[in-house]
């Protein structure tokens, strides 16, 4: 007589402890990764508190979210200030707790239906949902901008015109994308892992799906781990400890992932001007740092340092061993051509999201009765963005080639493996 059959429902009538505790841990890893990373970037000494407030707005768009600047000069004057940038190393530090916590309870399962993996996701965005509005509720604040003495501070006490700028939240709008957000990394969390349960009926589908997504995940990993050696390398040789520890926790994916594209021969757009600017390496700045918007590819960057024809190097190595990391998990009786289609899908929608997250503007500029920006101290700008449909298109192609050279690598490795005994004659 078999075994009794244990329905899969019961597994997950109980969970809202894991649950709660998966969401609060994956909240407290990326209020930590923001906090050390505003405090390494200066962000520890402003005014009236405020620094929870800024730790909060980073967490807010880091999942999304949606964080408006405000200015503010006066009857006669007005401030002027746009940001859009994605702290991506707080946003990959949440994916991955909120990820490993959504499959924890599921491990050593190999089927569970739809409602069960339905109820899970819905006590993730229960629980996400109260996170959402507390944060876009704390990331509101408002600063008074110090115009220095001389003209242009003898212009503002004349006109009460003394500049301000601060943040607000669209809540809504936070909570729509944070949803959003959560939605699209339990399901990445699904399609990357290997042992994680599906429904039935989705279980063919997986070998065509999860080896080119895990190897993904892995390749975007790996960008990251050399990023940080070369980060830890930096601080050994040339100092600057706490400018490279505000990069590596708020934005080294911003830098690292858009080099992945770099190496596959794509071309970005960017300007750096003013006085500030983000964290970025010198040659980078030096590129960007022109009166027009300056073009951005291998090519250029080399002009300045050669060393930056190793993106081009190390896209060539990494991406046909995540082939092969793909054909190795993917059924043998897979073919050559299936393998570089699916690596070329995955590679071409992994460089859209790349082009998608890591693009970044900000401005800030100061006009007293309407009259253009004052300049000086008082404005600034920074623009990267990609030219988008060329680097999908190369992610494809190269995609193509990586796919059947990692196939082909599999299946040498395979024939070249141990041969099995033969059978005894009867």
């Amino acid at each position: 007589m078999s075994p009794p059959t244990v329905p899969a429902w019961p597994a997950a009538r109980h969970g809202w402890a894991q649950a709660v505790g998966a969401v609060l841990t994956g909240l407290a890893v990326m209020v930590l990764v923001a906090a050390l990373g505003l405090w390494a970037a200066g962000a520890g000494s402003l005014p009236d508190g405020a620094f929870p407030r800024v730790v909060a707005a980073a967490v807010v768009t880091a999942v999304g979210g949606s964080v408006r600047l405000t200015g503010d000069a006066g009857a006669l004057a007005r401030s002027q200030a746009t940001l859009t940038v994605l702290p991506l190393s707080v946003t990959l530090a949440g994916a991955l707790v909120l990820g490993a916590g959504f499959l924890r309870p599921l491990r050593h399962r190999a089927v569970a239906s739809a409602g069960e993996l339905g109820g899970w996701a819905a006590r993730f965005a229960v629980l996400w949902l109260p996170v959402l509005v507390g944060l876009a509720f704390a990331a509101r604040r408002t600063f008074a901008v110090d115009v220095g003495s001389g003209t242009l501070g003898d212009l503002t006490d004349l006109f009460d015109a003394a500049p301000t700028a601060g943040f607000t939240t669209d809540v809504p709008s936070t909570v729509l994308f944070g949803l959003l957000w959560l939605a699209g990394v339990l399901l990445l969390a699904l399609l990357t892992s290997r042992g994680a349960p599906l429904p039935a009926r989705l279980l063919r589908r997986q070998e065509s799906v999860r080896p080119a997504a895990h190897a993904m995940v892995g390749l975007l990993l790996a960008y990251v781990v050399v990023g940080l050696v070369g980060a830890v390398i930096t601080v050994l040789t040339r100092g600057h400890a706490a400018t490279v520890t505000a990069l590596v926790l708020l934005g080294l994916p911003n830098l690292v992932w858009p080099a992945l594209t770099l190496g596959l021969g794509a071309t970005w757009n960017g300007r750096v001007e003013g006085p500030f600017g983000l964290p970025m390496p010198h040659v980078l700045d030096e590129v960007l740092r022109t009166p027009d918007v300056s073009t951005l590819d291998v090519r250029s960057l080399a002009a300045h340092d050669g060393r930056m024809w190793w993106l081009v190097v190390a896209a060539a190595v990494l991406l046909p061993a995540t082939g092969f990391r793909m054909a190795a998990r993917s059924p043998a009786r897979m073919r050559l051509w299936q393998h570089a289609v699916h690596l070329a899908v995955a590679l071409a929608a992994t460089v859209l999201m790349i082009c998608l997250t890591a693009r970044m503007s900000a401005h800030y500029g100061l006009s007293l009765l309407g009259i253009g920006d004052l300049g000086g101290e008082l404005t600034g700008e920074v623009l990267l963005r990609p030219r988008l449909w060329q680097a999908v298109g190369l992610g494809a192609l190269w995609g193509l080639v990586a796919g059947f050279l990692g196939g082909l690598l599999a299946r040498t490795l395979r024939r070249g493996g141990p041969a099995r005994p033969t059978p005894p004659p009867d």
